[in-house]
């Protein structure tokens, strides 16, 4: 539903960022530079329309990943027709997003099960 609306943020509150409807995504990612970029095995993310998404506060970005420069947390990766929303930043954390996809999997920890009925992506999958 387009009404819908997630709100989220870093872990100081500096950045504010919320997105309206469902995602078009929702996917878990294995590459080296989300796993460096989370500090986990993988990143949780959810992929909305660039104009279904605003933001307020400063934020930094390298490589097209952006973070709060006051608390280091990361939030967003935006494009000119995507916002890529690193999921655990929502305020309701119980927010009911299922992944269907898993990209790079061929890194993926081997005591890690394939989720669900998600998409298996050997690399990055195919938009």
């Amino acid at each position: 539903m387009m009404d819908d609306i997630h709100r989220g943020g870093c872990r100081c509150g500096a950045v504010r960022f919320e997105v309206r409807g469902a995602p078009l995504t929702v996917g878990l990612c294995h590459c080296s530079d989300c796993r460096r970029e989370t500090g986990s095995t993988f990143l949780y993310y959810g992929d909305w329309p660039a104009e279904r998404f605003s933001v307020t506060g400063h934020y930094g970005t390298y490589e097209g990943r952006s973070f709060c420069p006051l608390c280091g947390a990361p939030v967003f990766h935006l494009n000119t027709a995507r916002a890529e929303i690193v999921l655990g930043a929502l305020d309701d954390v119980q927010a009911g997003f299922a992944p269907t996809r898993e990209g790079w999997v061929k890194r993926r920890e081997p005591w890690l099960e394939p989720v669900g009925k998600a998409a298996q992506f050997e690399q990055d999958p195919a938009d």
